[in-house]
């Protein structure tokens, strides 16, 4: 038995994100190979981030510092981080 699937066409407009959203959470791109194209692209390495795990309380002093301070948390975090390696 060969059975073909039904493939319901895509809309020509969708009138919010969320719709679009919603029919691609219930329709699979590869039964619509023409209606997409393969494109080149190039990028450039930015560099990595690490994520560590810290106590509660250690993330709201470093909030607090980093508002006080006027910087990200991520940046305070480093420069401390980078100051206590380099006395160890």
């Amino acid at each position: 038995m060969n059975k073909q699937k039904r493939v319901e066409p895509i809309p020509e407009e969708f009138a919010s994100y969320e719709e679009a959203a919603e029919f691609w959470d219930t329709h699979d791109t590869t039964d619509y190979p023409d209606a997409f194209r393969t494109v080149d692209v190039e990028t450039t390495f930015r560099g990595r981030y690490y994520e560590i795990e810290i106590e509660a309380d250690v993330a709201e002093v470093f909030q607090a510092h980093a508002r006080q301070k006027g910087v990200t948390v991520s940046n305070l975090a480093s420069d401390l981080l980078r100051q206590q390696l380099a006395t160890a």
